[in-house]
């Protein structure tokens, strides 16, 4: 035994774990968050309310939550996977029938101190659910239809739920997350080829039910649509934020503006320059530069996400981090393609940047699930 594992044994448990975390990658998740700090400061004219204080102990306490589902074992979040996605569940359930509504949608439940968004618990609870569903599976009976179709309707029925809400962008998430972990857990490609088939059936569906007693969006939702494909048919009206934000987009440059200098939000150009197109006022900030370089911090925390789940021969530990690793990559590659036109406008913040409470809270517990697969793995 070397001097340095003798060490680690002589730690007391609780300090020893501790140790064992994944320490660079909290480190990243800390580095983009006091950058989301910084330009919620900014966006307020150099004040840190009413965004950036909140913001600040939101992540404190996701931090520590952090801390401590990581010290949790694994087989304790294993167990209580089924509890949490019936929970979520539960929850979304409530909020069709009670939830608060705003700016046209039914999302939220008011717990007086903050509104708690329960489509964000589900994004994890459902990497866990399906997670410990192919931990218990057999890997022969992995693409077998009949045990195909439970996880398949895991995954469709929040999903449904949320797009009544309605609320399509985290709709998307959820069924490209569950898919994900479906698929890196062996799941046959024919599968995925038929879904994306019925998919793009959907789709054509979807746009002949427009102006009919069946509609199955919202006009607002076609409006996005259309919106997408060329926002200048509206540029006052539901093409202006895509419009403002590339404006804001390329008057960046590649070295920005400067600090606080950004004319589109200093000015209000920009709507929800503090939710969801803060990326657009870091670009005009801090030009290519900036947005490369949170770019690489979100490449980054994936890298050690995708290392720790390699390295980690527990399967239900590995398909966790998987499924919150590639939910974490929508979060971004949604919300930017989304303010740099190459998507419609879907509503999906930018994580641990974009000001909400929701959305930190619940994606620190993920984290702390990635920690707690790192932390007990075995060794």
């Amino acid at each position: 035994m070397s001097y340095l594992e003798y060490t680690v044994k002589t730690v007391p448990t609780g300090l020893r774990k501790i140790l064992f975390f994944n320490w660079p990658l909290a480190i990243l998740i800390t580095a983009i968050a006091a950058l989301g700090v910084l330009q919620l400061y900014s966006v307020a004219g150099g004040s840190f309310t009413p965004w950036a204080s909140p913001q600040i102990k939101r992540f404190i306490l996701g931090f520590l939550l952090m801390l401590l589902v990581g010290m949790m074992p694994i087989w304790f979040w294993r167990s209580v996977s089924s509890l949490a996605y019936l929970g979520a569940l539960g929850l979304l359930l409530f909020v069709e029938f009670f939830g608060a509504v705003g700016m046209g949608a039914k999302r939220w439940i008011d717990l007086g101190f903050m509104n708690l968004q329960p489509s964000e618990v589900m994004k994890i609870a459902l990497i866990m659910a399906i997670a410990s569903y192919y931990d218990w599976l057999p890997l022969e009976k992995t693409s077998k239809l009949i045990w195909v179709i439970l996880p398949a309707v895991i995954i469709l029925l929040p999903t449904a739920l949320v797009l009544k809400q309605p609320d399509l962008g985290t709709a998307i998430l959820l069924s490209a997350g569950g898919a994900v972990v479906m698929f890196l857990a062996g799941v046959h490609w024919a599968y995925f080829i038929t879904m994306i088939t019925a998919g793009i059936g959907l789709i054509s569906i979807v746009f002949q039910s427009r102006g009919t007693s069946w509609q199955m969006l919202k006009d607002y939702q076609f409006k996005r649509i259309e919106t997408f494909l060329d926002p200048t048919n509206d540029p006052l009206g539901a093409g202006y934020n895509i419009i403002q934000s590339k404006i804001a987009l390329g008057s960046g440059g590649w070295s920005g503006r400067g600090f606080m200098q950004g004319t589109q939000s200093r000015l209000n150009f920009l709507p929800e320059k503090h939710t969801d197109f803060i990326f657009t006022t870091l670009a005009e900030e801090f030009g290519f530069i900036g947005a490369i370089s949170l770019l690489s911090l979100y490449a980054l925390v994936l890298v050690f996400c995708v290392l720790s789940a390699l390295k980690n021969k527990d399967r239900f530990s590995s398909l966790l981090i998987f499924g919150i690793a590639s939910t974490f990559f929508l979060f971004f590659a949604v919300n930017m393609s989304m303010v740099m036109g190459l998507m419609p406008v879907v509503g999906v913040p930018l994580p641990l940047v974009s000001y909400g409470g929701s959305a930190m809270l619940i994606l620190m517990i993920g984290f702390g699930l990635v920690q707690s697969a790192h932390v007990h793995r075995p060794r």
